[in-house]
């Protein structure tokens, strides 16, 4: 990424503590960092570093204790409720370890939920869930439950959920987490050709070290602050 590309995400002195009765837990101690528009970025460390802590934070779905959060050159901490989740629904993509399908519905109705939420007509819900689906490389799967799809599938079919509002940043919380080898590198692959072909900016937690070998930046964090940082060229 060129030094002029500007930021998707930049974080500036934040802090996140947590009470738990009268104990206070800082999760993030004054980290600031940025994320490129177009990168692909990978957020490693040990459990209670802060990772996930501070993927909500850009997720516009927890509100720092202290410091900036600006998205897209929106400043969030100036948003009240109405105005962040019109910034989830019209930048922001989410994909989590565990797939948070609704087991009652089919692949492509569980991709048009957002829709829905949109007021979206039928007909074309169902037109862009098709779609979705067979982007990720599912044809032929739209009518099955999540039941009747193995983990890479239905993790597939959240990717798909994720790409309904045409997102400029995915968020991916461990999105492997619950995946065998082979599926997590499918899983992979679609994210390496969404942040190729479509532009979509990606911010991955993850523990699985591999992963990171895909991604433009790996971000060390380490007691709620960044340890430290690699660009590779991928």
């Amino acid at each position: 990424m060129s030094d002029e590309t500007p930021d998707v995400i930049t974080a500036h002195d934040l802090w996140k503590i947590y009470c738990l009765g009268k104990i206070e837990y800082p999760a993030l101690r004054g980290l600031s960092l940025n994320v490129k528009r177009g990168e692909f970025v990978a957020l490693v460390g040990p459990s209670g570093s802060g990772k996930s802590t501070l993927l909500n934070l850009f997720g516009a779905l927890d509100r720092p204790t202290k410091g900036q959060v600006i998205i897209d050159g929106v400043d969030i901490s100036k948003l009240n409720d109405d105005k962040l989740a019109m910034l989830r629904n019209e930048k922001l993509g989410f994909v989590f370890q565990t797939f948070n399908l609704l087991p009652y519905m089919s692949a492509a109705d569980n991709v048009e939920v957002p829709l829905i939420a949109r007021n979206v007509g039928s007909s074309e819900r169902k037109k862009i869930a098709y779609e979705l689906l067979k982007m990720v490389g599912l044809e032929g799967k739209e009518k099955n439950k999540p039941s009747e799809l193995s983990g890479g599938q239905q993790q597939r079919v959240a990717v798909a959920r994720a790409l309904t509002n045409v997102p400029k940043i995915i968020l991916a919380d461990e999105p492997t987490g619950n995946l065998d080898s082979k599926s997590a590198d499918e899983i992979i692959s679609i994210l390496k050709t969404l942040n190729k072909d479509k532009g979509v900016s990606i911010i991955m937690v993850t523990h699985n070290l591999q992963l990171t070998e895909h991604c433009n930046r790996v971000l060390y964090l380490k007691d709620g602050q960044l340890e430290k940082e690699v660009v590779q060229n991928v």
